[in-house]
């Protein structure tokens, strides 16, 4: 059995949560999300809980088991209470500003980025270098954060450009201090 697979999936207050034969639909106060299920899994809502199943037991159906395990289990906890991903700018005159659902870069090149939220998912800026994003879909928070550091990712020398919070750039000498 799967480890992943076999956890209960928690229903907390306030998401209500309906079964139908092709997916389930999950709504909350954050919004509403649904997730496809494929034919060889199962799931069953008990109280408080939803409970996945899978039908055979060959590899395919395995990792389909977990897998539909924890996006459920996304769905729950991103309608309920959101996800959210910070990213930082680092360098002299990089910044970022909100303009409604745009933001706008200014990241050392000779014209604005102007970058469009997807929807569902929204921005603060703070101190003109921190992006918090946040959303109910995980998948499409990361997407957008992706995208977003794409557009100018952080280098190896002086480390500019946009990474994660938490991120550790790897740093590398340069021609000057190899040389010594």
């Amino acid at each position: 059995m799967s480890r992943v697979g076999r956890l209960p999936v928690t229903i907390p207050d306030g998401v209500t949560v309906e079964i139908a034969t092709d997916g389930v639909a999950i709504k909350g106060p954050k919004g509403s999300s649904s997730v496809p299920v494929p034919d060889q899994i199962s799931v069953e809502k008990g109280e408080g809980e939803l409970v996945v199943k899978r039908a055979g037991e060959d590899r395919q159906v395995r990792a389909l088991h977990g897998l539909t395990r924890k996006l459920l289990d996304n769905a729950v906890v991103g309608v309920s209470a959101g996800f959210s991903r910070v990213l930082e700018i680092n360098g002299v005159g990089y910044r970022a500003d909100l303009k409604g659902s745009i933001i706008h870069f200014n990241l050392g090149y000779s014209h604005p980025i102007l970058y469009q939220l997807p929807d569902g998912v929204t921005a603060k800026i703070e101190r003109q270098v921190v992006v918090t994003l946040e959303g109910p879909d995980r998948q499409v928070l990361g997407q957008a954060a992706s995208q977003i550091r794409q557009l100018r990712p952080p280098e190896p020398y002086k480390g500019k450009g946009i990474k994660y919070a938490g991120e550790t750039i790897r740093r590398k000498s340069g021609k000057a201090a190899g040389a010594a």
